[in-house]
This record gives structure tokens, C-alpha cells and sequence, in this order.
């Protein structure tokens, strides 16, 4: 089985057309979303209707509970509320519902897929320093060999091992399972990368071989910068799209 797992699109059309196209070489069996479809972005029923039309398995992510009133978000900062506010107004009957049917988790082929932290999925905690990713080790028995997540928007990638202290970054963007190890990675983010590279990441994960890789690839920011900048959005969820941040 070859899984195609996406995360992170948060309404940015442009960049998740792009990702799909990448993924036409790859020989996909199986794409997987690990949520944020919504939020930030200019085009939240175009994503939501690309992701359910494609996608095999979608899990919820923060943005997507805050806008299908699953999550209390009056603590976020004015311009995140606002984006979600309008979301939520702008969304359809049929991806509103699809948002409020998603599962926190989905599970198959010893892969866990959740938005953050399998710790606790419904907190949607994030884990992208080694620290983090060694808190797992409390969970060792809960944990298939391979959980992979969002929210950060960075692709990392972990190795934790109850024989040794903390975790272990792996420092590659390909590389295969080890035995005796579990692996917590973090996928990137398709429409709002915040690792200095602007370009939609995606990942692959190879079931047979037990080799997962990151990716990533170019689209077109102007159009999904310009539609934000020409609505009443946060200018800054535009002009960050350029650097990666």
C-alpha cells in the first residue's frame, strides 16, 4: 500500500491542485488528510470539495472543529477568529456536515493518523522539538509503529525508542522504518508552510518497503496570495504565503 497523506491546506486551492497533480507519478493507493482544510485561506469550499472528492480518509483538525462549532476558539487571536467566523459562514451544508463527521484519529496498516499529539488527539497538542516527540514515550503501547500528524506545519520527523532517553530526530527526507523504533512525523503543511520554504509539502509512505519520504513542490502563491489580499482576511495570511512563514 502506498498512502499519499496531505495536511494542512487551509483553504489555499492553488496549492492543493498542485500537491494532487504531484501525486499522479507517485502511484498512490491511498490519500489520507490529516485535517486544517479550512482556515487562513480564501477558498475553503473549493478545498473542502477537492479533499472529500479525493481523499479516502480525512481526520479533523483545529481549524476544521473551531469553524464546525466542535471547539471553543474565543482564545485565538482576532484575525484567526475572524477567518474562522467567516468560514463558517461561507461554508456549504455538505462540507459543513462533512466537517462536523470527522474523527479525531484514523487507524489502519500499524499507521496512526491524527492532527496533533496522539497523546491526546482531541487537544490537539503540537509536537515538533524532540522534547515533545519523547512524551510519546508514556504512550509506548498505545503506539503503532508509525503515527503521523500536522498542525505544526513543519516537517519533522521522530524516533523514539523505550531502551534510550528522549527521542532521536531523523534528519532526511526519505528514509525507511527501523525495528524496535516507533516514528512520529509531522507531514508539513500544502497551504501554509511556516519552514522558510514556500512551496506545498506532501509525503508518501510505502507499506511494503516501510519507507516514508517528504516532498514538496511549487504552485502558484500569486493567485492564492491575491485572493486573500482582495478579501477582508488578515493581509499578513497572503504575504506569508511568499516567504514560508
Amino acid at each position: 500500500m502506498r498512502y499519499g497523506i496531505l495536511s494542512d491546506t487551509h483553504a489555499n486551492i492553488e496549492a492543493l491542485e498542485a500537491v494532487l497533480r504531484a501525486f499522479e507519478s507517485e502511484s498512490i493507493d491511498r490519500f489520507i488528510c490529516l485535517g486544517d482544510t479550512v482556515g487562513y485561506g480564501a477558498s475553503p469550499n473549493e478545498a473542502c470539495n477537492l479533499v472529500r472528492a479525493t481523499v479516502a480518509h480525512t481526520v479533523i483538525g483545529n481549524h476544521d472543529a473551531a469553524v464546525a462549532g466542535r471547539m471553543d476558539y474565543s482564545y485565538y487571536y482576532h484575525a484567526a477568529r475572524h477567518v474562522l467566523d467567516k468560514h463558517a459562514q461561507i461554508l456549504d451544508a455538505p462540507n459543513m456536515a462533512w466537517l462536523r463527521s470527522l474523527p479525531y484519529e484514523h487507524r489502519e496498516n500499524d499507521v496512526l493518523f491524527c492532527h496533533g499529539s496522539p497523546i491526546s488527539v482531541e487537544d490537539f497538542d503540537y509536537i515538533f522539538a524532540r522534547d515533545q516527540a519523547a512524551q510519546c514515550l508514556g504512550i509506548w503501547d498505545r503506539l503503532p509503529q508509525l503515527t503521523l500528524i500536522g498542525h505544526s506545519h513543519l516537517c519533522k520527523a521522530f524516533a523514539i525508542n523505550p531502551k534510550y532517553e528522549g527521542s532521536q530526530e531523523v534528519v532526511t527526507l526519505k528514509f525507511q522504518l527501523r525495528d524496535g523504533w516507533k516514528y512520529i512525523i509531522s507531514v508539513g503543511s500544502v497551504g501554509q508552510p511556516r519552514d522558510f520554504d514556500p512551496r506545498a509539502s506532501y509525503t508518501v509512505f510505502d507499506t511494503e518497503s516501510k519507507t516514508f519520504e517528504f516532498k514538496r513542490v511549487d504552485y502558484d502563491i500569486k493567485t492564492a496570495a491575491s485572493k486573500i489580499l482582495a478579501s477582508d482576511l488578515e493581509p499578513n495570511f497572503g504575504t506569508r504565503l511568499f516567504l514560508g512563514i
